[in-house]
């Protein structure tokens, strides 16, 4: 069993000064925390694997593909492989789990 503490792995991305902390790789997946400030861009471009995104604080929309909706606490989004996607109109700071599978390359 790996278990983990939210504020834990948020307090190692703030220190490591990235948006994104891989903190789990295995075999058919990978976990991390995506982190965007309120008002900041979305560079994200469209990825190999499938994700879903958790939102665990903050408020933004998501647009995927054509498709827009407004995310906030609690919200989950599928992403599938190789489709563009990014956050935007972020209006309280976001803090999201991305879960890939396959894992990340």
């Amino acid at each position: 069993m790996k278990a983990f503490r939210l504020d834990e792995l948020e307090a190692e991305r703030a220190a490591n000064n990235g948006a994104y902390l891989q903190f789990l790789r295995e075999r058919t997946m990978s976990v991390g925390l995506y982190a965007l400030d309120a008002g900041s861009p979305d560079p994200q471009g469209p990825h190999q694997q499938d994700e879903v995104y958790l939102v665990m604080s903050g408020r933004a929309s998501i647009t995927v593909g054509t498709e827009t909706t407004e995310v906030g606490r609690g919200s989950v989004v599928y992403v599938p492989a190789g489709q563009p996607h990014r956050f935007h109109h972020i209006s309280e700071d976001l803090r999201v789990l991305v879960v890939f599978s396959p894992p990340e390359s």
